[in-house]
């Protein structure tokens, strides 16, 4: 079931009422919150000081648990230039990998390249092809065409 809700069409005159009433409000408003009451204003000024001194606690105390455990938001601090070996060699250990994995990478790549000229010179050596062939200047031609079998 819906309802609806009908608005009445004001007139000038009540146009007029309502905005002198609203003006008035806004009035005691302003008036109001530019002067608080006394009490008022010393709970504001106690909570607000209670609460700089938990934010400056908290802050000491956060600096001096980073100070102790050896870190802070920004990275490591090392305390007094101290750094275990173990620490030093771990951090090179991934650029020693990464350093044998291209050498592995390069050492199968050529070990590739050799195995395929192998291949190829096998190939060529046990085909039923005259010596005369490898001077003639069409040999080149001759190995770029597919041979049937």
């Amino acid at each position: 079931m819906t309802q609806h809700i009908q608005r009445k069409t004001l007139t000038s005159e009540e146009h007029l009422v309502e905005g002198r009433l609203a003006v008035s409000f806004a009035r005691v408003l302003t008036a109001a919150s530019e002067s608080p009451r006394h009490d008022i204003s010393e709970r504001l000024r106690f909570s607000r000081d209670s609460a700089l001194q938990h934010a400056r606690e908290a802050r000491t105390e956060s600096a001096s648990e980073a100070v102790l455990s050896g870190s802070t938001k920004s990275g490591a601090v090392l305390l007094s230039g101290f750094v275990p070996w173990w620490q030093r060699v771990a951090s090179l250990l991934p650029v020693l990998i990464l350093a044998i994995g291209f050498v592995a990478i390069d050492h199968w790549s050529a070990r590739e390249q050799v195995m395929a000229a192998a291949d190829f010179d096998a190939l060529l050596l046990a085909d039923d092809l005259p010596p005369e062939a490898y001077s003639d200047p069409g040999f080149v031609e001759f190995l770029r065409t597919p041979s049937n079998p």
